[in-house]
């Protein structure tokens, strides 16, 4: 990803972000990840020579971006050592998840922990009510946040461009079709800088910045819910695909004697595993995913079998990947995680069943996970894209 010129937007009402050179960016994304660190510390694990460091110093401090922290006895030299942690106050970040029907934001510091978190109904779905929609929110959210910098958005569809340049050129949820512009639209609406991202690349990339992949040079990521989500990590960086994605999973073939989707394909992870389809394949005239899941826990009728079989789709799933790109790190999310949490042993035993193993494994991560952690993952691209 290559990193956006920071200009102020039409308008000039975001705050400013400096401009940096690559060493101070390595610099603060280091502390934002590891904490507080004493600079001999930082100069080693960076690769910078002390003249160096003193000068990425002295520019991160003349931002507002760090502070000398406590000045700590280090065992290894016996020696005092200053510590440099980031001023995460120093700028905030609006995150907003576009549904089909809903705005979902939430206002976050540097370290992209939320500040501040709202929702609304869309009052229409088409291009010129959401952007304007957005535009009463940043104004809103100005007049608690004044340090507010930049605005990133996710959705699900298919996005590209560089940053601050993506556009839009389909969101099945809202209906669009075509090059809908959105970064340039909202930037020239709120006279902030835009990021737009899909949503499980978004979340993805939060997800290997934050302690949950921390220590792994690869990792994959699947999201269940009302859809299917797939994203991959090479050595810290998000795959994408040619079509801004690493790639869609939701129509793979997974049971072949399955149920079919509305596509028409038998037994693919589209027809099993979403919300939706759990509640078809139950036989549910409610529509309510959270009754046909207690169903399931209480009993071993079509609700329970809707729910395994959604279990051995997933463990499939699972399977495919691991045999496939052989992550060292496979984590599970979403706001479908109970049909996980009720068929954990067909999961794992499906799981077990078809991959090939191998020196350590792959280590599973099952994260819980809040609806507002999609808007978190959109403020945290806007982040990075000032860090890269």
């Amino acid at each position: 990803m290559a990193r956006p010129t920071v200009v102020d937007a039409p308008g000039g009402n975001a705050q400013a972000w400096p401009r940096l050179s690559a060493s101070s960016r390595a610099a603060l994304r280091l502390l934002l990840t590891r904490g507080g660190l004493p600079r001999a510390e930082m100069a080693r694990m960076l690769g910078l020579s002390r003249t160096s460091l003193t000068r990425v110093t002295r520019e991160l401090l003349e931002a507002g971006l760090v502070r000398e922290g406590v000045v700590e006895l280090r065992a290894t030299t016996g020696r005092p050592s200053e510590v440099l942690e980031a001023v995460v106050s120093a700028h905030h970040f609006l995150g907003i998840k576009l549904t089909g029907d809903a705005l979902h934001a939430v206002v976050t510091d540097l370290a992209a922990t939320v500040q501040g978190h709202s929702s609304a109904a869309l009052a229409a779905q088409d291009v010129d009510h959401v952007v304007a929609q957005i535009a009463a929110h940043v104004n809103e959210v100005r007049g608690r946040f004044p340090r507010l910098t930049s605005i990133g958005i996710s959705l699900a569809g298919v996005v590209t461009g560089p940053p601050g340049g993506e556009v839009v050129h389909q969101s099945p949820f809202l209906g669009w079709t075509g090059d809908v512009p959105l970064t340039q639209l909202v930037a020239r609406a709120t006279g902030c800088p835009v990021v737009v991202e899909n949503d499980v690349s978004a979340l993805t990339a939060l997800e290997a910045w934050s302690r949950v992949g921390a220590g792994v040079s690869s990792m994959a990521l699947v999201t269940i819910g009302e859809g299917l989500g797939f994203g991959f990590v090479v050595d810290g960086r998000v795959v994408r695909g040619a079509h801004g994605a690493a790639g869609r999973l939701d129509h793979v073939v997974v049971v072949p004697d399955g149920p079919v989707c509305e596509r028409g394909h038998r037994g693919c992870a589209s027809a099993l595993l979403n919300n939706g389809a759990v509640v078809r394949n139950a036989g549910s005239t409610s529509g309510d995913y959270g009754a046909v899941i207690e169903a399931a826990r209480a009993g071993d009728g079509p609700e329970r079998r809707a729910v395994e079989a959604a279990g051995v789709a997933l463990g499939r799933l699972i399977g495919l990947i691991q045999n496939t790109v052989d992550p060292e790190k496979v984590v599970l999310t979403g706001d479908g995680l109970d049909t996980y949490r009720v068929a954990a042993e067909v999961v794992h035993a499906e799981v077990e069943r078809i991959t090939e193993g191998g020196p350590g494994g792959t280590v599973f991560d099952v994260q819980a996970f809040d609806f507002s952690e999609w808007a978190r993952a959109a403020a945290g691209t806007a982040i990075f894209s000032l860090l890269i």
